[in-house]
């Protein structure tokens, strides 16, 4: 059995509550931390712990702030489980906590992307799809790992983009993290575009996800504009 149980697409609902976000992304195994404060998603929050625990992340690609058109893919996370690698990501915020102040502070694990088969109309505050898993059911599986690029080239890249960035970065937890979470991790972390993250997310495996990386990594680098997404 897959982790939580979920070994086939049809395992999962057949309803989704979407959370909205520019520039959030969560991959498949991969956590993200956030900080839940609106009331419409306090109640999203509070309805998903009580029912499948999982919500869907999906980026708007519109400029809508009301009713925003939602991205075509999306991907599902789990409410409370999971911790990201150290020096990659946001620390400080425990799995499930309530604030004083009321807030929400969470992390999802991400479980399998989606392609939004319609929105529903719903009388929730929040916004529901339908979810078509099937484009993504190899999610729910182990990835293979074997033709990724050398970490050495990704490394190389991100030397050179975060030089031109001004970011510092964890380095012994690029050269010790596993290659999927360092991918990940850079594709979530780095200040890309909304369409460029997009394309991450949606690239059909792990190791196009990389090559999709550097070539953003190298696209920002001093002196090189040749490269682009293949």
């Amino acid at each position: 059995m897959t982790r939580h149980g979920y070994r086939k697409a049809e395992d999962l609902p057949e309803t989704l509550a979407v959370f909205p976000l520019t520039g959030a992304l969560l991959f498949p195994r991969w956590s993200l931390p956030l900080n839940i404060f609106e009331p419409r998603y306090l109640n999203m929050i509070d309805d998903a712990m009580s029912g499948s625990r999982l919500i869907g992340m999906i980026q708007p690609v519109s400029g809508d702030k009301v009713h925003p058109k939602l991205a075509g893919v999306g991907c599902a996370g789990r409410l409370g489980d999971g911790l990201a690698w150290p020096g990659l990501a946001l620390a400080g915020l425990t799995s499930y906590s309530e604030t004083d102040d009321g807030r929400y502070l969470i992390s999802l694990t991400g479980i399998c992307r989606f392609k939004v088969g319609q929105e529903l109309d719903v009388k929730s505050p929040y916004r529901q799809v339908a979810p078509d898993w099937t484009p993504y059911k190899a999610d729910l599986v182990e990835p293979d790992l074997d033709n990724l690029p050398d970490r050495s080239k990704l490394a190389s890249a991100l030397k050179k983009y975060v030089a031109s960035h001004s970011m510092e970065v964890d380095w012994d937890a690029v050269e010790s993290a596993p290659i999927e979470t360092l991918v990940h991790a850079l594709s979530a972390g780095c200040p890309f575009a909304p369409m460029e993250k997009q394309a991450l997310l949606e690239a059909d495996t792990v190791a196009a996800r990389c090559r999709a990386l550097i070539a953003l990594l190298d696209m920002d680098a001093p002196g090189d504009d040749s490269s682009t997404l293949q």
